[in-house]
């Protein structure tokens, strides 16, 4: 058997455990292995071979595998809780003023407050929520 067959063997043999534990890893060697493999298809000995399997496979891993990992790392801020609420819309239930009320918030009645004391909001109104303060919304 041809050794560039061998290398594309050892390639997939690799991406097994790839798949079955989601470990990236197994990747960045498999590369190495078909690095390998391209070496041996252009005549190349089992020394350059091997040396060629672990340049590439060190390299991905020293390289490649710390700025995949601060990609993943930078995702999307999603909001939750509290933080979540922060900013949305809601509908005044009953009326709003500096002393308290009640609105609905994502669906959910809510006690809310008035954040400028002298303000009144009447049912039906839509209102912003400017802060959570406990289990009270400060609405605008």
């Amino acid at each position: 058997m041809d050794s560039w067959i061998v290398w594309l063997l050892i390639a997939g043999v690799l991406g097994i455990p790839l798949v079955l534990t989601a470990v990236p890893e197994f990747l960045l060697f498999a590369i190495g292995a078909l690095a390998a493999s391209g070496v041996a298809a252009l005549g190349g000995g089992v020394v350059l071979q091997t040396a060629s399997f672990l340049v590439v496979s060190v390299a991905m891993v020293a390289f490649v595998r710390p700025i995949a990992y601060r990609q993943l790392q930078k995702g999307p801020h999603v909001k939750m809780g509290i933080e979540a609420l922060q900013g949305a819309t809601a509908v005044v239930a009953e009326t709003v003023d500096g002393e308290g009320g009640r609105i609905k918030l994502n669906g959910e009645i809510w006690s809310a407050r008035a954040l400028h004391p002298d303000q009144v909001y009447q049912p039906g109104q839509q209102v912003d929520v400017v802060e959570i303060q406990g289990a009270t919304a400060l609405v605008v």
